[in-house]
């Protein structure tokens, strides 16, 4: 069996967009979300050393994020919806990086097995586009509450594309976050080039 992948750099510097073949026959399916050799070939290095795997299961509605983790130590991502269907979104909060403020997003969902993968300092978040969506993501760190921040998802100025017929479900921490500007301003946002040495540091 070989396995084949396609690869997009999304609009956020450094950040991928991978759709893998989908392997089906009468048993079900079969596929590969991550496959070092096509991640390789399209980011030009290694995946970071896997510190952590988490699990979400969310109802349609449901949003989390925007959600970033303080550099240091910073954290990197590599996200997959491996029940229903989900939103997956990026943005460039990195501070003189040549895209901050962009964002992008793909839908994730187990028939494609599209995944997605953030480097250091870009913040993630998602909607829950059906019920029982499960979300599941390799990071480059362990959780420490301390380091974790978040972004409004709802930040006018960020135009995110929300889905007009979600009607967002979020946590008492994501609704009460700040937004870009006001995180900024309070010197809450990561240095690009930080972000950089950090995760050339996670792949060597």
């Amino acid at each position: 069996m070989t396995f084949t992948m396609q690869s997009r750099k999304l609009a956020v510097d450094g950040a991928f967009e991978f759709t893998p073949r989908v392997f089906g026959d009468e048993r079900g399916t079969f596929v590969s979300p991550y496959q070092e050799t096509a991640f390789l070939a399209a980011t030009g290095h290694r995946l970071f050393r896997v510190a952590q795997t988490n699990h979400s299961n969310s109802r349609r509605g449901v949003v989390r994020g925007l959600h970033f983790t303080t550099c240091p130590p910073g954290i990197a991502k590599y996200v997959y919806c491996a029940r229903g269907r989900v939103l997956d979104i990026a943005l460039d909060i990195r501070v003189g990086s040549p895209t901050f403020g962009t964002s992008d997003a793909a839908v994730l969902a187990p028939e494609t097995a599209r995944s997605m993968y953030f480097p250091v300092g870009v913040a993630h978040a998602f909607v829950a586009l059906e019920d029982d969506t499960v979300v599941s993501y390799m990071l480059s760190g362990e959780y420490v509450k301390e380091d974790e921040l978040a972004l409004s998802v709802l930040d006018p100025a960020l135009g995110l594309q929300i889905p007009e017929d979600i009607d967002p479900i979020m946590s008492e921490r994501d609704t009460e976050a700040p937004t870009l500007a006001e995180a900024q301003a309070a010197g809450l946002l990561p240095d690009y080039h930080k972000c950089l040495e950090i995760d050339r540091a996670l792949r060597s």
